[in-house]
């Protein structure tokens, strides 16, 4: 009886289609949150392989971060989480600016 079969981890659908277990998750000391990394987590533990509280606990994320990936997802899948709060910042500043540049006025004497 050499076969352990409860070693077999508990898997969930990743968002490429592939399917994920616990050690298969970004690791706990990840520092750079593509779109992907931040989907595993979320399919994990809407899966249920992860808690939300382990997840918070692993990856250092406070529960608003968390809900935060999970609504964009469940709105606009990976591409809502391409965006940080920076970089959308950053963009209403040019759009700010791109319509108040100098303006040269050129008077005919």
């Amino acid at each position: 009886m050499g076969q352990n079969l409860n070693r077999i981890e508990p898997t969930v659908m990743g968002p490429n289609g592939k399917w994920l277990s616990v050690s298969d998750l970004p690791a706990p000391d990840t520092k750079r949150w593509v779109p992907r990394r931040k989907a595993e987590v979320v399919a994990a533990v809407r899966g249920g392989i992860l808690s939300l509280d382990d997840a918070c606990e692993r990856y250092a994320l406070t529960v608003e971060e968390f809900l935060s990936w999970q609504r964009n997802v469940e709105r606009y899948g990976l591409q809502g989480l391409r965006a940080t709060h920076q970089q959308q910042d950053r963009r209403d500043e040019d759009r700010g600016r791109s319509g108040s540049g100098p303006h040269e006025h050129h008077h005919h004497a």
